[in-house]
């Protein structure tokens, strides 16, 4: 049974790490999913050793209240894993990958068959246009993906906000604001209803 949900939140952002979801959209998605949620908070321009300490610093505590296992939605990157297991999850942590390997369009297919709904909230502008930012995923959005883009993104070639779907006790809402542009990502701006 899940203990909590993990993310990184980016200081004087307020925002998720590469989704730029704010802060209070995480939180109403965690109580959405009924769990409790655990903040890391990361510097602006973090460096790997950073990222490496406060994170270490997060599975640490989780391991004095004797939590050892971590969950990760990777799909297939070798090298993504391989770091998760040696520099994550040092000092008896173990990881768990229930997704791996088993494909990127079976794995959407089965999200979307599902009920789940997920809302793009970044994409690298280098290799996805702009125009699909804020846009649902579904059917039509990823036959409209090109070739060379994962359907889940596993490269991150863009990311989601998901807000809805069979273990949510209720949909989160929000309203799609202003894109930004920050390097060569840009990022939907999802503003929380009240």
């Amino acid at each position: 049974m899940p203990v909590c949900l993990l993310t990184v939140l980016t200081e004087g952002y307020e925002r998720v790490s590469m989704h730029g979801v704010r802060r209070e959209l995480v939180e109403e998605q965690a109580r959405a999913l009924g769990f409790p949620l655990h903040l890391v908070y990361l510097p602006r321009e973090c460096s790997n050793e950073e990222y490496e300490r406060r994170m270490g610093e997060a599975v640490r505590g989780f391991l004095e209240k004797g939590v050892r296992g971590w969950v990760f939605g990777d799909v297939w990157l070798e090298e993504v894993r391989r770091y998760r297991e040696e520099k994550l999850l040092a000092g008896g942590a173990v990881g768990y990958f229930p997704l791996w390997g088993r494909g990127s369009s079976r794995l959407v297919g089965e999200f979307l068959s599902a009920g789940f709904r997920a809302v793009v909230v970044c994409v690298d502008g280098r290799v996805l246009n702009p125009s699909f930012l804020g846009r649902e995923v579904d059917r039509n959005f990823l036959r409209e993906l090109p070739s060379s883009v994962d359907p889940a993104g596993e490269k991150g070639e863009y990311h989601c906000f998901v807000w809805d779907g069979p273990i949510f006790r209720y949909p989160v809402p929000f309203e799609k604001g202003e894109v930004v542009k920050r390097g060569d990502f840009y990022f939907c701006d999802l503003i929380p209803e009240v």
